[in-house]
Parts: structure tokens; sequence; C-alpha cells
């Protein structure tokens, strides 16, 4: 019966009789648009858009691992809390639904035999240790309070987050697919820096409005949404973009600045210069606007390393962007708050200081295999605390926190040995950028808890997407130098002939 409609319908459009073609295509026209406007006055136009952008970048990213990887760093960058409508025993999240689509799609290629070879890298037994005591302490811990909904999807975000290191080295294989990454990372980082400073400069009711729209997709609302310096309205606001917290979105400019910094200086850098020049200056206010103390200290010590391991210019770039940025008015502000901090004289950091004492004591009382990530065994212990090693060693114990210590020292020595023995210049600055991103990150975590935290999932996922691209763009590096070698070599003896 369709296909006979079908065949009617094709036949009065494509007929001879063009008043009656005409007709069917009007008709066609008016019906398409009565269906989106009901479609768009049933959902509301932020909805239905939202619709249509998710039904096209679905149907983008089960045909390939790549346009997965798009879509989760533009989830992570741009709209890394946001929840879909409707249930399924808990609220998925356009995250959940990312890293599900990217895991579906791997796992279907192996199982179809389209991956003959599960690559694991030199780091991986590491990491594959690391989630194995995560595991057991996740286990190890329902044995001290209930285990929830939440907290058991927040803990499988985690798991998978790490677990895209895996996806990641053995679906990205070459320098090609590893520019595409980075020009999006680039783009979407370019995007929430532009938000963040955007949200910042305008007026506050201008921005609790668009932070109520966003209510929609499960964000906080309100002005109770905006943040302060010691949570005092009578201090300067803070950034958040739509990273919800200003730290987090201080962690976030770390890791999208610190990438995007070689390429300023790389004689053939993925997107045009001025783009990274722009990206570059408008991520660095954000951070900047965000009064994040411990995100300007792990953003500099990335910006040092890559300085003086090859790039020079970053330096005298870093010295003349934060010479400017002290001539904002925020500068005395910033300053004492800066200073504070470094002197323990500010609410927040005294704060900090009752939290490493109060870890300090949960992990002496358990210190192999931690308390879990449920919650504490005794009323007068917690869970939590600004210090990502802290935070690792009191869920996953002192094992745990060794594992993970271990994973970043493998990473770091193979980018060394990889380095060493040479790559393509086309992997150099890339490999670099995220390695020194990875370590810029790691002097962040010394202050803070967002790399390894059930609350903020997609900065676990953004890290080791990092990780797992610096291993991909050194093993693809290496083979472009080697052909690049043995091209340069046949060449030089054909000529010799």
């Amino acid at each position: 019966m369709v296909n006979a409609y079908l065949m009617r319908l094709q036949a009065a459009m494509f007929g001879p009789d063009r008043r009656k073609a005409r007709r069917t295509v009007w008709g066609l026209c008016l019906a398409a648009a009565f269906v989106v406007a009901a479609y768009v006055a049933a959902l509301g136009p932020l909805y239905a858009l939202a619709g249509v952008i998710a039904v096209i970048g679905g149907a983008l990213m089960i045909t390939s691992v790549q346009w997965g990887l798009y879509a989760l760093v533009g989830i992570i960058c741009i709209l890394p809390f946001a929840t879909f409508p409707f249930k399924i025993g808990f609220t998925p999240t356009f995250l959940d639904v990312a890293l599900m689509a990217l895991f579906f799609v791997w796992l279907a290629r192996l199982a179809a035999g389209r991956e003959r070879e599960l690559e694991t890298s030199s780091i991986g037994m590491a990491v594959l240790l690391f989630l194995g005591l995560a595991l057991v302490a996740f286990a190890r811990g329902l044995t001290y309070t209930r285990l929830t909904m939440t907290v058991l999807r927040h803990f499988v975000e985690i798991i998978l987050g790490i677990a895209v290191f895996f996806l990641v080295i053995n679906n990205v294989r070459d320098l090609a697919q590893i520019e595409d990454v980075m020009r999006v990372l680039i783009l979407a980082g370019l995007g929430a820096a532009a938000i963040g400073v955007i949200l910042y400069v305008i007026p506050e009711a201008w921005t609790v409005r668009i932070l109520n729209a966003l209510g929609r997709f499960g964000y906080p609302g309100g002005y109770g949404a905006l943040r302060y310096i010691e949570d005092n309205p009578a201090n300067p606001m803070r950034a958040i973009g739509t990273s919800v917290d200003p730290n987090v979105l201080g962690g976030l400019m770390i890791l999208v600045t610190a990438a995007t910094a070689p390429q300023i200086a790389e004689r053939k850098p993925v997107l045009p210069r001025w783009l990274i020049a722009a990206a570059l200056a408008t991520e660095a206010l954000c951070l900047y606007l965000t009064y994040s103390r411990g995100s300007l200290v792990g953003l500099a010590a990335a910006l040092f390393l890559l300085g003086i391991v090859r790039y020079r210019r970053l330096l005298v770039l870093g010295l003349i962007g934060g010479g400017l940025l002290l001539l904002l008015p925020q500068a005395h502000t910033y300053v004492s708050h800066f200073l504070a901090g470094i002197r323990g004289q500010d609410r927040a950091t005294q704060m900090r200081f009752g939290e490493y004492k109060d870890a300090l004591r949960l992990i002496s009382d358990y210190p192999w295999f931690g308390v879990g990530f449920v919650g504490a065994p005794r009323i007068d212990l917690y869970i939590g605390v600004s210090n990502l090693y802290l935070l690792i060693a009191e869920e996953t114990g002192l094992i745990g926190l060794a594992a993970f210590l271990l994973t970043m020292l493998s990473f770091f020595w193979h980018l060394v040995a990889s380095w060493r023995q040479g790559l393509s210049e086309r992997a150099k600055g890339i490999a670099l950028g995220l390695g020194g991103a990875v370590f810029g990150g790691l002097v962040g975590g010394i202050f803070d808890h967002y790399l390894f935290n059930l609350t903020y999932p997609h900065m676990t996922s953004l890290f080791w997407l990092y990780i797992g691209l610096t291993v991909a763009t050194l093993r693809a590096g290496a083979m472009e130098r080697t052909d690049d070698l043995s091209a340069s070599s046949l060449s030089d003896s054909g000529a010799a002939a």
C-alpha cells in the first residue's frame, strides 16, 4: 500500500500535467510546514532545535568513531552538563549518549571483524591496572554505604572516560585524523571561552536569563547559579560559562589553551594563524576571569614546559599576555586574591587546608584501598578534597594513587623516549601541546579535583582523551618520519645512480 501511494505521488510530481505537479509540490510543502510547526509548538523552539541537532549528530556518530570524537569534544567544551528531557531509570546526559555511541560503534567494528588488532601501547597495562583498582575500590566501598543510581551512573561515566584512552589509540591511527580532532578541539575550546567571557561581561540579569533557558537541559538557573569570589556577591563575579563551576572552567582552559599554544609557532598550523591567536587570547582572558588561582598556575606550568622544550616564543608571548591582563580593571583584585591564597589568608584557602587535614585522616584510617566512591564509612569522615591526588587516595587508596602516578610517569617516559627517537615535524607540535596540557592539568590538580571527580566526568574523559591522542600522535609521527627517511634514501640512491 505504501508503495502504491509513493508511485501515485511520484506520478503527480513528475507527470505531464504541470498544474497538478505544482499543486502536489505546494501540498507537500504545506504538509511539511504543518509538521514542523507542530513539532516546534509541542517542544518549544529550543528543544526543537536541540532535537534536530541531536538527530543529525546521532546519525553521524553511529557512522564512525571519528564523528563520535568530534561530538564528544564539542559536548565536553560547550554543554558538558546538558541532559535529555526524559528518564530511562535515570536522566541521561549528552555526555552519556556520546560515550555510549562511541563504544557501541567501536565494539560493533570489533564484533564484525573490521578491527583485527587490539592496541594497548606501552602504557596500556598501567592504565588497565588503575582501572582495575578503581573497580575494586568501588565494589569495596559498597560495604560501607548504599549505592544510588546517580552514583552508579557517574562512576560508569568515569570508567568510560578513562577507557576513552583505549578507544582513541585503536581508532585514531594517522596524523590526518589527529589533525581533524585538533581542529575541532581548538574551535570548541574557543567557543567555550567565548561563552565564558560573554556571560561574564553582559549584565547579570541577561546572564541569568540565558542560564534559565539552559535550565531546560538540566543546568542550574537563577542568581544562585552565579559565582563570586569566596561566594560573596559583594566581591567580583567569577566566569563559569557552561561549566557551572569557575574552577572547572579554568581547568578546561588549561587543557585547550596548552594544546592550542604550539600551533601559533608552527610553520603549518592546523588552522589559520589568526584564528589560533584569537583562540589563545580568548582562552587566556576566560581563564583570567574565572579567578581560579590553581588553573592559572597550571597553565603557567604548561606554557613554561612548552617554552623550555621547543617554543621559546611562547615564553615571550606569555609574559606579554600576562602584562596585558594586568592592565584590566580587575587586576588589583586579582593580584590581591592571588597573594591572599599564597599566604593562606582568604577563607577559600583556609577551607582547603581543613579539607587536606580531614583527607589525610581518612587516608590514614583506610590507607590501602580507600573507601570507594559511594560514601565514607563513618559520620566523622567524608569524601571530598580540593586536590586530585588526595581524592584518588581517599577513593582508591594509596595503591590506587601509586597506580595513577605510575601511569602518568609511564606516559611522560613514553613521550620523552619517542621524542628522542624522532618524530615528523607535523607530529611534534601536536604531541608536545597535548603532553604539555596533561602536565598543566596535573599541576592544576594539586589545587583542585575536577580530573577525577564523579561530579565532573566530562573532565575525566577529556583528560584521558588527551593521553590517548598523544600516544596516537607519537605512533603516527614515528611512522611518518620512517616513511620520510625511506623516501629520502630512495631519492638519494636514484640520484647517485
